[in-house]
């Protein structure tokens, strides 16, 4: 029984403890970018003022990406195009939330 107590605590807390939190994945709704961020870990930020954001991540606004994932360099071309024209865009989050409550994306589009 103590064994089985134990283990049950164990779980918790190593789940309280990860880094990374899981949500659904999908398309946000389009929305302008009100910034665009490069970070020294070696990711970038992206806030856009979203209605839909399907996650569940605890920021419902912010998002980010790893520079060496693959494609990162051309969806962070393509947000900085958006920033620069007043074009709105969408993101594709993976359902990855990072400790700080943002959602991972990994695909990015604009609307002409």
């Amino acid at each position: 029984m103590q064994n089985r107590f134990f283990r049950g605590a164990l779980l918790v807390l190593l789940s309280l403890v990860s880094s990374q939190v899981f949500g659904e994945a999908g398309w946000t709704s389009y929305a302008y970018v009100a910034e665009l961020t490069s970070t020294n870990q070696f990711q970038y930020l992206v806030t856009l003022k979203v209605a839909e954001n399907p996650s569940g991540c605890r920021s419902k606004s912010v998002f980010y990406q790893d520079h060496s994932a693959y494609g990162s360099e051309q969806m962070f071309q393509l947000l900085l195009e958006a920033l620069s024209r007043g074009k709105r865009v969408r993101v594709y989050v993976t359902g990855n939330c990072e400790l700080n409550g943002y959602s991972e994306i990994s695909s990015v589009s604009i609307i002409p």
